[in-house]
């Protein structure tokens, strides 16, 4: 497995990362624990969480994805051997998250408790990157990367980047966080973090976690330029569209078990030119001869600005099809293919 520079740090990751979003919800303790055994065995070396998971987001079972990768730390004494990336919510109406049922902003007493919380979760005394999950700001639309700008109030309370970096640098100094890096961010807000520690004695952001796929790649627009000159390395999620560029939705399907059959959840790949788009893709998967999943998570690792693309499998199965990505390189006409048909489809489901 390629191992990557996570951004100006001397970590070195591998360039699939393990996402555990689903262990707690749809996949057992027992089955997560499988899915890092497996990815280990084949030589990821780097795993990401988060305080909000498992997904969908619920009081009932928020925290059980780090407590699950946490018992696995715990069985098989393996901690020194992952880059273990966790985050923090950004500010929310969702109340859950916090003891006294505020709603959680990114201030000093909260941050400091979610790092707390998940070192305990996780059974760790550090975590390796810790991501800001979504801006404090308000932004047009969740993702921060829009197609079209919408106009939105500032929060009257909203707090500034640079205090969250002052906050994370003091949990740094602390030995609690190795590095720091931002998810769900714009062009904008991960350059003002790149300024701040450029002028003030703050962490300076080493990665930038945000959707990228062949049906999304808006990171292209502006944050591909940022995340090259600056070293803030794209962690891409979604690169499967949540499941459609494997095809197994396709015409309709919804198999047993899967994200969109058990939460109905997935809307933006379901209006008719995301569904072009998507049926287009895996038709030129199929005249390659390679797997749309493969395919799909190929074309990301190929991308100069990609650092890790983040796995998201419910079955070994699954996850051992996407890790064979790693031994596929795409020709210079399947690129050209997708490029064509990106520039038909553009990006249909942001």
């Amino acid at each position: 497995m390629e191992k990557r520079r996570l951004g100006r740090t001397d970590i070195q990751v591998s360039a699939l990362c393990l996402g555990t979003m689903t262990f707690g919800e749809q996949n057992s303790e027992a089955e997560g624990h499988a899915q890092m055994d497996h990815a280990v065995e084949k030589g990821i070396n780097f795993f990401d969480a988060a305080e909000l998971y498992p997904i969908p987001p619920k009081k009932e079972t928020q925290g059980r994805t780090e407590r699950i990768v946490g018992t696995w730390f715990k069985k098989t004494g393996m901690r020194d051997k992952i880059v273990m990336a966790t985050k923090v919510v950004g500010r929310t109406d969702m109340d859950w998250f916090r003891e006294n049922g505020a709603k959680a902003k990114l201030v000093r007493e909260e941050i400091e408790f979610a790092v707390d919380r998940s070192l305990k979760n996780l059974e760790t005394d550090y975590i390796d990157l810790y991501q800001i999950h979504w801006p404090d700001r308000n932004v047009g639309g969740f993702g921060s990367n829009p197609t079209r700008w919408a106009d939105v109030e500032p929060a009257p309370d909203e707090n500034s980047i640079q205090s969250t970096l002052e906050i994370l640098g003091d949990l740094v100094k602390a030995g609690k966080i190795r590095h720091v890096g931002v998810s769900n961010e714009s062009a904008w807000g991960t350059m003002r973090y790149v300024a701040a520690s450029e002028m003030y004695d703050v962490p300076r952001v080493v990665s930038i976690q945000n959707a990228y796929s062949l049906v999304n790649r808006t990171f292209e627009t502006g944050l591909a330029e940022v995340a090259r000159r600056e070293d803030v390395g794209l962690l891409g999620y979604s690169a499967l569209a949540q499941g459609y560029l494997t095809g197994k939705y396709r015409n309709g399907a919804l198999p047993a078990g899967a994200r969109k059959t058990l939460f109905n959840r997935l809307q933006r790949y379901e209006h008719p030119r995301a569904i072009e788009a998507v049926d287009a893709y895996l038709d030129l998967a199929q005249e390659a001869g390679l797997d749309p999943s493969q395919m799909a998570l190929a074309f990301a690792m190929s991308r100069s600005f990609m650092s890790s693309v983040i796995l998201g499998a419910t079955t070994i199965e699954q996850l051992d099809t996407d890790i064979g990505a790693a031994d596929v390189t795409l020709s210079a006409d399947v690129l050209e293919k997708i490029d064509a048909l990106h520039q038909e489809f553009g990006n249909p489901a942001p």
